[in-house]
């Protein structure tokens, strides 16, 4: 595959994606299907049965109009049927959450602004704080990795290690706090508040809630009855776990795009040279990991040229 010209590289990335693409809609589509099917079928049944037994109490199409009012509010987060703990959809925890879930994009669907006012400012707000928050996840980033590789430094030190096995060291090493401290701990936590949770969808949430993707169809306190202040509480939690989680996040994929491995694969898609020191060097050439600085003790020396 090395003889190949950069566009035939780029044209098989782009099918390799696509097959990706189709296998998981394929998986999802085999999976998700039948739920779905059986979820309607329950529907159509309860609405037959409270038809049969109060239809001759409402005009035609009263029951379908209802519901259609209904599910319209309940787009915008506006909605009858919860507890009383969410009555205020736009209080100062609630938009602050939800001006959070703006700036990291997670954007979970929950509340959706209903004015024109509203939708403009969105707008003009997402224009003006994404590129802002993108330059303090930047400095965070630059101030946060190399006391993070301290402990590898001290490791490769200590061990003599290889510059590329120490980088991978630290990739892993991020990568196993980041999904303890963020992914596996927090599910245990929401796994224990929440009653109507089962373990594997409070870890659905908090991964969901990292990665961006915030598809809206878990959310913590909806569906229990919860004190407003407990309720409230929990909004500002989830709101310091989006932004502290996902600069965590962020740091671990940086990580892991440094390592000289990630960075060769992405040289053989990017021309057909040979790889330069630079891009086999990866995250070790950067000020991140910080292995340049270590003792001169340590390094291994040079055998001298036999004459």
């Amino acid at each position: 595959m090395g003889g190949l010209r950069p566009w035939a590289r780029y044209g098989l990335l782009i099918v390799a994606h696509l097959l990706a693409l189709g296998l998981g809609a394929v998986v999802l589509q085999a999976l998700e299907g039948p739920p779905a099917l059986q979820l309607q079928a329950k529907l159509r049944a309860e609405l037959a049965t409270f038809q049969e037994e109060y239809g001759a109490c409402l005009p035609t199409g009263a029951l379908e109009e209802l519901l259609g009012t209904a599910l319209a509010a309940q787009a915008h987060g506006v909605s009858s049927l919860r507890n009383g703990s969410e009555a205020g959809n736009w209080d100062l925890p609630s938009a602050l959450l939800f001006t959070a879930s703006l700036l990291t994009t997670t954007g979970y669907g929950s509340m959706a602004p209903l004015s024109a006012g509203g939708k403009a400012f969105c707008v003009v707000y997402v224009a003006l704080g994404l590129p802002a928050s993108l330059a303090l996840v930047a400095i965070l980033r630059q101030c946060l990795l190399p006391l993070l590789s301290c402990p590898v430094t001290w490791v490769a030190v200590r061990w003599q290690l290889a510059p590329a096995r120490a980088a991978l060291l630290q990739a892993a090493g991020l990568g196993l706090l980041v999904a303890g401290a963020f992914v596996l701990l927090p599910a245990l936590v929401l796994w224990g508040l929440q009653s109507n949770y089962s373990l594997l969808e409070a870890i659905y949430f908090c991964f969901g809630s990292l990665s961006t993707i915030g598809l809206g169809d878990l959310l913590p306190g909806h569906g229990r009855d919860l004190h407003p202040v407990l309720y409230h509480l929990g909004q500002v939690a989830l709101l310091g776990y989006l932004l502290l989680g996902l600069l965590a996040m962020l740091l671990a994929v940086e990580t892991f795009s440094e390592l000289p491995q990630v960075r060769a694969l992405v040289k053989f898609f990017e021309s057909s040279g040979p790889l330069t020191a630079e891009d086999q060097g990866g995250i070790l050439g950067q000020d991140e990991l910080a292995l340049s600085n270590l003792p001169p003790s340590t390094a291994t020396p040079e055998k001298a040229p036999a004459c």
